[in-house]
């Protein structure tokens, strides 16, 4: 069991490793520090963890959303997580042994993980920061992602906009609904669930 001192190193040293991501390529890291808790909370609650499958997480990062979905009861085993940088790979594997970490880019996500079938994956959670690309890149990947989700459940992700990073269209695959502000995060940030139809 961490204590005070030990967490808060732990949180002060991935500030860090977040700064220095972001330094070194902010178009794909995207912020300049960890998401805080009010806004882990409310995305692992999110998840819908009575679906068959896989929990695949996108943009891990140091694995703040991976300990709300642990502290929420989703077992380790359960959680697959994408992640661009090959630091941040070593670290979310060292801290997270259970799980599956796979190095590689969301935005080709089938061909990433393989090709897995349509309809194994139970829950999508993303921290990618969405609008440093532009609308056709995060429309294909929400669209490959809503391929390879079990009919009806959830890609989850955040923002710090006013509008979603994917608008639904009229007509579309896929239906988006936004969280109230979570306040309690620097910046004030939603959560944005798409599901297809």
């Amino acid at each position: 069991m961490k204590t005070g001192v030990s967490r808060l190193s732990h949180k002060v040293a991935d500030e860090f490793r977040f700064l220095k991501a972001w330094a070194s390529n902010p178009l794909t890291t995207g912020a300049v520090a960890p998401s805080g808790p009010a806004l882990t909370k409310a995305m692992a609650a999110a998840v819908e963890v009575d679906r068959p499958g896989v929990i695949l997480e996108l943009g891990p990062g140091t694995g703040v959303m991976t300990e709300a979905m642990l502290a929420r009861g989703i077992p380790e085993s359960r959680i697959v997580m994408l992640e661009y940088s090959r630091d941040f790979c070593k670290l979310l594997r060292e801290r997270f042994p259970e799980a599956t970490v796979i190095e590689g880019d969301a935005y080709a996500v089938k061909a990433t993980l393989e090709n897995p079938p349509n309809g194994s994956i139970a829950s999508v959670i993303s921290s990618l920061p969405l609008f440093t690309r532009p609308p056709a890149a995060r429309q294909g990947l929400i669209a490959d992602c809503m391929d390879l989700l079990v009919p009806g459940a959830p890609f989850i992700q955040f923002s710090y906009a006013l509008v979603p990073p994917v608008p639904a269209e009229r007509g579309g695959r896929f239906t988006v609904s936004p969280s109230p502000w979570i306040l309690r995060n620097v910046p004030p940030a939603r959560v944005w669930t798409y599901r297809g139809v």
